[in-house]
């Protein structure tokens, strides 16, 4: 086989190696592995690889690594931005022609999903994360400010904020940097003691509603944090039903937040409401679920939200209900959960929903995690597991409600 040098200083083209050929790419944040296997060796041995990357199909300088063996990680990648990768061999007589480009990659910002505090008999302060896009078991991250329950969350693309406890019934906000594992950190406080609220966020505020206040009443109450800032929260308006336990997970557009489902402390509803996340005002009429229930969990991406599980008197649910979030209107059936959940907490990206499981349908504690595609209707599958059973948890992620 005739071998030549290629675009890399070499001595005697003939003598060089012969291309590799790529086996696989795998994006990842910033950065993408290529697998690949080498070709024959020249007239002397392999003595490493070049991975590069090109934004257009030609011109290979998007970014580029060397390595002694598959596969070679090429970072400092434009995430968002699809590519294609080639390899080169090298040894002491020159360099290859690259192999045949990859097919199509797009780096993407790392995916990890939150859950917080929790009623585990007694209350925890445990802090656990997972990959998102991957399936498996949480991973430990780090513990809240104090041990805590009905925790409201909200999150941008680098930073989740908790507010509220439903143990104590205290006013504490307290945030994570999502990326990097740690403990919690004071952020500010809210207008009132408060518990069971929800959270929902346009990736730079973050709306806390609803909830028990200190009396306790439920409250109609809806007040916001911008979250790049620590500080106290400010007033937003209100909600048009008092409620609490309403979706653990935020349901968000760039633009509009959705509130499903209420506890007005003698009937569960079957309410839908929306804000639009960047006027304060109080909430408005959407439509309505497929049937009343609350203590639910939501997923969803920036065209559709998904409501997960709940409870109709007690124990867990398998109902799933979805909407379109850009038009008001009833929610449709998606498909029924793997485990019936009561009180879980779900987690986002663009494309997947993490439902955390908290009552199953016996009402006893599970420490079951499962997902969906968001935009396909169909029925859970499994993920993975929680470090332990418990229940009403808080979620959120750094790909939506961050808006990633």
């Amino acid at each position: 086989m005739v071998r030549r040098s290629g675009s890399f200083l070499g001595h005697d083209g003939l003598d060089a190696p012969d291309a590799p050929s790529i086996d696989s790419v795998t994006a990842g944040d910033a950065q993408v592995s290529v697998a690949f296997t080498a070709g024959t060796a020249g007239t002397t041995a392999t003595t490493g690889f070049v991975a590069q990357v090109s934004t257009d199909g030609t011109n290979y300088s998007a970014g580029s690594n060397t390595g002694t063996s598959s596969p070679i990680v090429v970072s400092s990648l434009t995430n968002g931005t699809a590519a294609t990768a080639k390899v080169w061999a090298i040894n002491a007589h020159g360099t290859s022609e690259p192999g045949a480009a990859s097919s199509s990659f797009t780096p993407v910002p790392l995916q990890r999903g939150i859950f917080a505090g929790g009623y585990v008999a007694p209350v925890t302060n445990i802090i656990e994360f997972i990959s998102i896009h991957t399936t498996g078991n949480v991973t430990d991250f780090g513990n809240l400010t104090a041990t805590k329950a009905n925790l409201g969350a909200v999150s941008s693309s680098t930073r989740g904020c908790f507010a509220g406890d439903g143990n104590a019934l205290l006013n504490e906000i307290e945030y994570i940097t999502i990326d990097t594992e740690g403990n919690a950190t004071d952020f500010g406080n809210l207008i009132q003691t408060n518990s069971s609220q929800g959270g929902t966020s346009n990736g730079t505020r973050g709306v806390f509603y609803g909830g028990y206040d200190g009396n306790p009443n439920r409250t109609n109450r809806i007040e916001y944090i911008t979250i790049a800032n620590t500080g106290n929260s400010t007033d937003f308006g209100d909600l048009a039903n008092s409620g609490t336990d309403s979706a653990q997970g935020m349901i968000n557009s760039t633009t509009r937040g959705i509130i499903a489902a209420h506890d007005s402390g003698t009937n569960r509803t079957n309410d839908i409401e929306y804000i639009t996340i960047a006027n304060t005002g109080n909430s408005t009429n959407f439509g309505d679920l497929t049937n009343t229930r609350n203590k639910n969990a939501g997923v969803g991406n920036a065209t559709r939200g998904v409501i997960c599980g709940g409870s109709t008197g007690g124990n867990g649910t398998d109902t799933m209900d979805y909407i379109t979030i850009a038009s008001t209107g009833n929610a449709q059936d998606f498909g029924d959960l793997n485990v019936p959940s009561a009180q879980g907490a779900g987690c986002s990206s663009p494309t997947r929903g993490v439902i955390g499981t908290g009552l199953n349908g016996s009402g006893s504690r599970v420490n079951s995690i499962e997902y969906i595609t968001i935009g396909t209707t169909g029925n859970g599958t499994d993920f993975g597991n929680l470090s332990g059973t418990r229940d009403q948890y808080g979620s959120l992620s750094n790909c939506h409600g961050g808006i990633a």
